[in-house]
This record gives C-alpha cells, sequence and structure tokens, in this order.
C-alpha cells in the first residue's frame, strides 16, 4: 500500500448523518434486523469530531505478510458480469532497460477469461436505485457532502438481497475559472481499502488548477471502506499483535503461529462483518460507480484511479464501455494475472525500488547500509532483518521493533523517494542507537495506525475485496515452501514475506467470486495508462499488460522511481502532468510511445 508523503490538509470530517436523499424511491429496501444489517446501521454516516488525516495517493497494499493480502486481478460477483473466451496468450520474462520488467512479462495471462460489458439498459429492478435524488449538505470548509443507496446484493436487490447500503460521497464543485465545466470527475487512491473521501478532498486542494476549474473532484467510498458500510474484524490491541506476527518463519512452530493468525483474523472478519463479505467485490463497486454517475447527472463517466483505483476503473470500462468519458489508470494493475503472479512480480517492484534506494544511500555520510555497493547493502539489510528478529529494539511504546514491523517500515517508505531520507535516518537511529522508534512510526504510516493506537479499517477491507476478486495465492503451508524459490529470486529481501502472505485468503470464510479476466472495453473513449518504470507497489509490466488488453489504451510512460506519477508533490513530472491535464480537458492522448522523465 502507498503513503505517499503529501502537505495536511484540512482536518477531515466523517460526513454528517441526514436524512435519507431527497425523493429517493420509497421502494428501496431498509436493512433488515440480522447481525451485520444492525451493524450496519449503527456504522452510518454521523456528526463526528474531525479526525486529523493526511490524504495519500496510496495504494496497491503489498503482500506483507499477515494484513496486506496483496493486489489482484477482476472479480465477478454472482452472475453480473459475464466472463468468456480464451485471454491473449502471455509472455517471457524479462527487463526494461529503465530497470523494471519489460513489456515481455506476462501482458496478460493465458488463463484468464474475458470480462463481458453488462446490457446498456438499465434493469427494471435497478430502476429505483438510478432515479435517486441526491440531498448535498456543506462540509469540511467549502465541500459538499451527501449518500445515496445501492443494493447489497445487484442479483437480488432490495429486501429479498439483504437490504441495501449507504455509500459516502464528498465532491468540490468546479471553480470554472477560465474554463466550460466538463462534469464530474471521480478520484481513487487505491487500496483497496483506501478513503476516496479523503483522497478527493486532498485532490481538489492539490490536482492542477486547471483541471479543477473544468470538473466537480468527487470521491465515494467504495462499499466496505471507511465511510461506507466498513468491514470490521480485529480490536485495535488485537490489530497491534496481528502486526507483529513473524512474517517469515523459518520453523515449523513459526509456521504455525502464522497460520492462527491468518484464521483469526479472517474468523474476527467473518464475526464482526457477516453477510458484508459476500459482496465488497470490484464488480460491485464498479457497478455502484455507475450508480452514481446517473445521481450526479454525467452521461458519461470521467475517472481518475491510482493503483487498485486502476483496476476498478479497469472493471468499470469492461461493463460499461459505451459509458467511459475520460479515464486516467495511474499506477496500473494487470487484471489477467494470478494474485501468486500479482504477489512473485510485486516483490520484484519492491526489490526493485529498495535498490535504487540503496543506490541513492550508500554515496552519502552515515548511510547505515555502509558505503559499498547495492549489493553489499542488501547484506547489510538482511543482517538487519535477522537481528530484529533475534532481539527487537525498543521504541519507546510498548511494541518493539520486531522484523515484521521493521521490514513494513522499510517497504512503506518504496512508495515515495521523497521518504527517503526519513528512511535512512530510521536505519541509522536503529543500528546506530538501537533506536526503532522511526522505523515503526513509517510501518505506523502504513498500516494507517494513530497515535492514539486506533487502526482505520483500510487493511479489513483490503483482505476483503482481494479475497473476494481472487483465489488465494497458496492454499497451505506445504504450497507456499514450494513457492518460495519463485519470490525470492524476484526479491531476496521481500520475497519470503510475501510468499507467507499469500495465505491469508486460504482461511477466509467467502469464497473468491473473481478470477484472472482481460479487459477489452471495447467500444470505450480513449483511456490513458499511466506507468512508473521503478513503480514498487505495481510494476510497469503490469501497465503495458494494462494497456494492450485496452482496445483503446494508450500507455504514457513516467522514467522514474515511486509510486504513481500524476500530481505526485514532491517528485513529479511536469511532463506528466501536461500530458494527462491535456487529455482530461481535451480528450486527446499522448502520442504513442510518450516518456516523460
Amino acid at each position: 500500500m502507498k503513503r505517499t508523503r503529501v502537505p495536511s490538509v484540512v482536518p477531515s470530517e466523517r460526513p454528517t448523518a441526514g436524512p435519507s436523499p431527497a425523493g429517493a424511491p420509497a421502494t428501496l429496501a431498509s436493512e433488515g434486523g440480522d447481525a451485520w444489517t444492525r451493524a450496519e446501521q449503527s456504522r452510518a454516516p454521523q456528526a463526528r469530531a474531525p479526525r486529523p488525516r493526511v490524504p495519500r495517493a496510496v495504494v496497491a497494499l503489498a503482500v506483507l505478510g499477515l494484513t496486506a493480502v496483496g493486489v489482484v486481478g477482476c472479480s465477478s460477483s454472482g452472475s453480473t458480469p459475464g466472463a468468456s473466451g480464451a485471454g491473449a496468450s502471455g509472455g517471457s520474462s524479462g527487463t526494461s532497460a529503465a530497470g523494471g520488467p519489460s513489456s515481455t512479462d506476462t501482458a496478460s495471462n493465458g488463463a484468464a477469461t474475458v470480462l463481458q460489458p453488462l446490457p446498456t439498459a438499465v434493469p427494471a429492478d435497478l430502476q429505483p436505485y438510478y432515479g435517486q435524488k441526491l440531498s448535498w449538505h456543506g462540509c469540511d470548509s467549502g465541500f459538499q457532502c451527501t449518500t445515496f443507496k445501492v443494493p447489497l446484493d445487484y442479483d437480488h436487490p432490495g429486501a429479498a438481497g439483504g437490504g441495501d447500503l449507504t455509500l459516502s460521497v464528498v465532491r468540490k464543485q468546479a471553480s470554472g475559472q477560465g474554463v466550460p465545466r466538463i462534469g464530474s470527475l471521480l478520484v481513487n487512491p487505491g487500496g483497496p481499502g483506501g478513503s476516496a473521501v479523503d483522497y478527493a478532498e486532498y485532490a481538489a486542494m492539490t490536482y492542477p488548477a486547471v483541471v479543477r476549474a473544468a470538473y466537480d473532484i468527487v470521491g465515494v467510498d467504495p462499499r466496505g471502506v471507511d465511510r461506507s458500510a466498513p468491514v470490521q474484524c480485529l480490536t485495535d490491541p488485537q490489530m497491534d499483535a496481528y502486526t507483529q506476527v513473524n512474517t517469515t518463519p523459518t520453523t515449523q512452530a513459526g509456521v504455525n503461529a502464522l497460520v492462527a493468525a491468518d484464521k483469526a483474523f479472517a474468523q474476527a472478519c467473518e464475526k464482526q462483518s457477516g453477510k458484508l463479505l459476500n459482496h465488497v467485490s470490484t464488480v460491485e463497486s464498479a457497478r455502484d460507480m455507475d450508480v452514481l454517475r446517473a445521481l450526479l447527472g454525467d452521461d458519461k463517466l470521467h475517472y481518475l484511479g491510482k493503483s487498485y483505483g486502476t483496476f476498478l476503473g479497469a472493471t468499470y470500462a469492461g461493463l460499461f464501455p459505451s459509458r467511459v468519458g475520460t479515464m486516467v489508470l495511474d499506477g496500473a494493475m494487470n487484471p489477467s494475472l494470478s494474485a501468486q503472479q500479482l504477489n512473485a512480480q510485486q516483490a520484484g517492484g519492491f526489490q526493485v525500488a529498495f535498490d535504487a534506494f540503496a543506490a541513492d544511500c550508500v554515496k552519502r555520510p552515515g548511510c547505515a547500509l555502509g558505503n559499498g555497493t547495492v549489493a553489499q547493502a542488501n547484506q547489510k539489510l538482511d543482517a538487519f532483518f535477522k537481528s530484529l528478529d533475534a532481539k527487537p529494539l525498543p521504541t519507546g511504546d510498548p511494541r518493539k521493533l520486531n522484523e515484521a514491523l521493521g521490514m513494513t517500515g522499510v517497504i512503506s517508505a518504496m512508495y515515495d523517494p521523497s521518504e527517503w531520507p526519513d528512511l535512512r535516518l530510521a536505519l541509522a537511529d536503529a543500528t546506530n542507537n538501537g533506536n526503532g522508534k522511526e522505523l515503526l512510526a513509517l510501518s505506523d504510516q502504513y498500516y494507517e495506525r494513530d497515535s492514539s493506537g486506533h487502526y482505520q479499517n483500510l487493511m479489513y477491507a483490503n483482505a476483503a475485496v482481494n479475497c473476494l476478486d481472487m483465489p488465494a495465492a497458496a492454499t497451505t503451508p506445504a504450497q507456499v515452501q514450494q513457492q518460495l524459490p519463485t519470490y525470492e529470486k524476484s526479491s531476496p529481501q521481500f520475497g519470503a514475506s510475501l510468499a507467507w502472505g499469500g495465505l491469508t485468503c486460504a482461511y477466509w470464510p467467502v469464497k473468491a467470486t473473481g478470477s484472472p479476466h482481460v479487459i477489452p472495453a471495447k467500444g470505450a473513449a480513449p483511456i490513458l495508462v499511466v506507468g512508473t518504470t521503478r513503480d514498487p507497489a505495481t510494476p510497469y509490466a503490469w501497465a503495458q499488460g494494462l494497456a494492450q488488453q485496452l482496445d483503446t489504451g494508450t500507455l504514457l510512460t513516467f522514467d522514474g522511481d515511486g509510486h504513481t506519477a500524476y500530481a505526485r508533490d514532491p517528485g513529479g513530472s511536469a511532463c506528466i502532468d501536461e500530458a494527462v491535464n491535456n487529455y482530461l480537458l481535451q480528450g486527446t492522448v499522448p502520442a504513442k510511445g510518450t516518456v516523460c522523465r
């Protein structure tokens, strides 16, 4: 998952509770009386004290052992998205001159089927949802908030399928300074599990002014996320313990402890979230976006998604190709790959990113990894992780910095080169002074743990969506052992942890409804895919693969470091921003083969 460092913005408030959207049809089913729906009602948006946040362009979650269960491909829900036919054949692996995997590295998976579009006409039983009227109210210092309803189960909308979900939305209206209004631009930071409401509030103040002038910036927390019927699992103390479980076990006792933790996590999610776990797939969230598109009064969906948000956007394009307006998919995922392929390739992405960090660090005085070669720096990091496993460091917190938390802290800083100085200082403080405080802070940033010890639901939603979208990368510890050489070849440093993280979904209480898909989205307007050559979380080859799948896809390349490319501050690219702005405002994609630096 990504935590790009951005300037702090005004504290975010959860949208205040209000009546059902004005004019909402009376035929919309109310929530029932079972345990899950009572819990969903209790979590409906309410007036709350502001919670300080730093919205981040997050986010394909890394498979760091337990809680981050990996980014996955396209899903189906029930009979919703038809999948048929054979996908394009995969390619051989390779390495690009820029340091990332080449376009021959699995452009698509030969086992993947094709995501078929839904009928263009809105079914009669969904028309009440498309006919709602949004009731906006002021919130969060100049923003507007509202809610709307969607069916828990699109195959059985209303009471027959378990009732409805209430989703929370925020928008900042177009400034209209010098340009005509185009429509609403839905944004999503990724995850799955990142709050699009928080990210929209960040984007509405930091995206280029020309884009904010032409578009209302809109964010909706997807089902299961934050303000929209959030998935719940562990208590905060339980989550503290969960994040500290050894994710690179070398003994049977260690394997048993990891398996027990994964099972307990899954059982807690089932107990706390119930039947919601059956209905948080990416396909369902894409269908929710189409309902919102209609309620906003837009004939076409204009969308900008980052990281996992690219998968959400591509899924929308596959289901509703004729309703695509402008669509930017930045830090793209390749939905045709299996969970194991995604996880192993992501391990390679983190290794590429760490090697770039190490190459920079060893040139600087006082680098905790020494002043030798990148290979020697990797050896020192490996020794450091082993020392944490043997003797965790004090942090000034009841939690000590063990190997699991230390590795998470290092991974957290890989998403953005602007965090490399923090990582250098944190490693130096740990190795020279025996103080793990700063690395623990980076780990907490990754997990969205605040200073009071409270976790947001990011990790819970991440597991719930991923485990529904894709079959588990591994189903038994023995299978992980068989996969380890592949992961460790991709990343000597992080491969083992990501391999063992593939077990999380093996014990999930809900069977996966999705599988790898190719998404051609035939008939869609031009779609812009943005890839960064040394992206740690969504390797460049994924952007190449997605752009090749999309019938109207165009790839824009950023030859650089970090996760995602558009509107990054610091470390952004004026070339990328200009190309994306031109596309959003004029619908013109950059020339084929455009590379920005």
